[in-house]
């Protein structure tokens, strides 16, 4: 009963996004042990599609983390901080600070870069601040308010500065531009379950040379025993045990991930584009507006859309949730300002925002929104 009742709810959220059908398939295939020749030569299929999606040097070494995203950003400043270091976040939204709480947890002595909400970091704050900094970390994409920071700008002084440069990918690795060889960044991370579409539990991650150089000059072990570097290497190229990890999520992931590159990374960036243009044309005429102002500052993948004067926020949530359509509003500050939509892998397609608008019709009074839709979309796909 319960897994009838969701097979058709419609997850239009800034994360998790709709599982991919190829990636659900692959969570039904049968267990294989962790240290099995199959599940190795999966691994090896997953380290080099992932060498494509992050754009990084041919033989760069990436793997999954058991965990969230979450695990992704905390593996960065426990295996690459050291008490004591001087380390740079550029702080614009809740994952920036969150960044921020992590890397002082880790005894670093953390400088703060930050910009109002709303608004992108400015490359020039980063470079007053560079002096003496062993590492800086920026988010990509601020999923807490949709803005898109900078950073190949912020990479391009961060390089010649000679810190390490760490980038949370989480809403932008696999559905926009991201080149960490060109750029220069050393350690960046995602979410399984963001661009992607495969289920939550697995944090990607690419680490660079620069980077396994300053963790071997480490002089204390790594605090987090679970994602030690040496220990991830072991088992992801020296095929030795470290830990259990989820084999059927490796399944999935793969699945999701061959998906993705199959349809193309150019392909996913214009079909994300063209949606968002499509939901803000339709929505505007009803009071909705960007909340980021500076067009260059948007994040595509995370709509972020400033409510009507009046609007019932939670009223209209909830009655969206009766109706199985979820949405979701502001984080902290936002709360009940804007509306957060999540324009990211199986979620940023026609059908979905189509039914959102027919239900939006009906609870707002609101005539024609769907149809709006259609012709802002190029009509209905086939």
């Amino acid at each position: 009963m319960f897994e009838d009742m969701h097979n058709d709810h419609i997850l239009l959220t800034p994360g998790p996004t709709p599982i991919h059908p190829r990636a659900q398939r692959a969570l039904m295939r049968g267990m294989l042990g962790h240290m099995d020749p199959e599940v190795f030569a999966l691994n090896r299929e997953i380290q080099a599609d992932l060498r494509v999606m992050y754009g990084t040097e041919p033989e760069a070494f990436t793997a999954l983390l058991a965990g969230t995203g979450s695990l992704g950003m905390e593996a960065g400043f426990a295996n690459l901080v050291e008490a004591g270091d001087e380390v740079l976040v550029c702080a614009n939204g809740s994952f920036g600070r969150r960044m921020a709480e992590m890397a002082a947890r880790y005894g670093a002595r953390v400088r703060l870069v930050t910009a109002p909400l709303g608004e992108a970091i400015n490359p020039a704050d980063v470079a007053a601040h560079l002096g003496g900094v062993s590492m800086v970390a920026v988010v990509h994409g601020e999923t807490s308010t949709g803005v898109l920071n900078p950073v190949p700008e912020i990479a391009r002084l961060v390089r010649r500065s000679g810190a390490l440069l760490t980038v949370d990918a989480v809403t932008t690795a696999g559905m926009e531009p991201f080149h960490m060889a060109a750029w220069g960044v050393d350690y960046a991370y995602t979410g399984a379950q963001k661009c992607l579409s495969a289920p939550p539990g697995l944090a990607p991650v690419a680490i660079s040379e620069r980077a396994f150089a300053r963790f071997s000059a480490r002089r204390s072990p790594t605090p987090l025993w679970y994602c030690d570097f040496e220990g991830l290497r072991d088992y992801w190229t020296r095929h030795t045990y470290h830990h259990t990890v989820p084999v059927n999520l490796h399944y999935a992931f793969h699945a999701a991930l061959g998906a993705a590159l199959e349809e193309g990374l150019e392909t996913r960036q214009a079909r994300v584009r063209r949606l968002g243009r499509a939901v803000v044309d339709t929505l505007a005429p009803l009071g909705f507006s960007h909340y980021v102002r500076d067009p260059a500052a948007r994040l595509p993948t995370v709509l972020a859309l400033r409510l009507p004067p009046g609007f019932d926020d939670a009223g209209i949530r909830t009655a969206l949730r009766r109706r199985e359509i979820s949405v979701t509003g502001g984080l902290g500050p936002t709360a009940g300002v804007i509306w957060r939509l999540g324009l990211m892998g199986e979620a940023a397609h026609f059908a979905p925002y189509h039914a959102l608008m027919r239900a939006l019709e009906s609870l707002l009074g609101e005539r024609g929104l769907a149809e709006r839709f259609e012709e802002a979309w190029g009509g209905v796909p086939a």
